[in-house]
């Protein structure tokens, strides 16, 4: 009898158990939609600042100017967007963000840079053996970039035990190719407040 009651027991706390293990479900939702499961940096963050840096980069004078002096867009070149924060931040992510915002605008125009250009140039080497007659891209029509955009993502945290606070600054520069002239420089910050129940 009470081994009977004690198998019943068990089976109902397994069955307990594997029911409010399983109660959880996942839904889709839209990807401009803000969802915060913590403080850390974020696919929301990522986007924000890479739309109001790309948009105050525009206002500068550098822009406007060589609008004057040139027909087209500034051709840009992505050289390096460091992560010096204290969390995994995919880099990818954000630098496709500042070219999408840039790209969307139809203002700049954007040219590969490290592995991607020399699979470019690889891809070009063999259809210069095997392409059809008048269908291979040519070498030596690559444009060349004017400007250069590099920069840095750092983090600061501070937590007293009951509280977080995570600070992030994203510091993006642009050097013009030619004069080593620095044309443009910006600054994002971002400060997350987390309580302990959330950390």
């Amino acid at each position: 009898m009470f081994k009977s009651l004690s198998r019943s027991i068990f089976v109902l706390f397994t069955v307990l158990t594997i029911t409010a293990c399983s109660s959880g479900g996942v839904k889709r939702i839209s990807t401009d939609e803000e969802v915060a499961l913590s403080d850390r940096w974020n696919d929301t963050d990522s986007r924000l600042v890479a739309e109001a840096m790309m948009g105050e980069m525009l206002t500068f004078p550098w822009y406007r100017q060589y609008k004057v002096e040139h027909d087209g867009n500034p051709t840009v070149i992505i050289q390096s967007i460091r992560n010096k924060s204290h969390e995994h931040i995919p880099v990818d992510t954000f630098i496709n963000d500042i070219k999408r915002s840039f790209l969307k605008e139809g203002k700049v125009d954007f040219v590969v840079s490290g592995e991607e250009r020399e699979d470019i140039r690889t891809e070009r080497e063999d259809q210069e053996m095997n392409a059809a007659e008048g269908t291979a891209a040519e070498f030596g029509q690559e444009q060349g970039a004017q400007f250069a955009l590099s920069g840095t993502i750092n983090s600061i945290v501070d937590s007293n035990g009951d509280q977080r606070v995570t600070f992030y600054q994203v510091d993006l520069k642009l050097i013009n190719m030619t004069t080593n002239r620095e044309v443009w420089n910006g600054q994002k910050k971002i400060k997350k407040l987390a309580d302990k129940g959330f950390f």
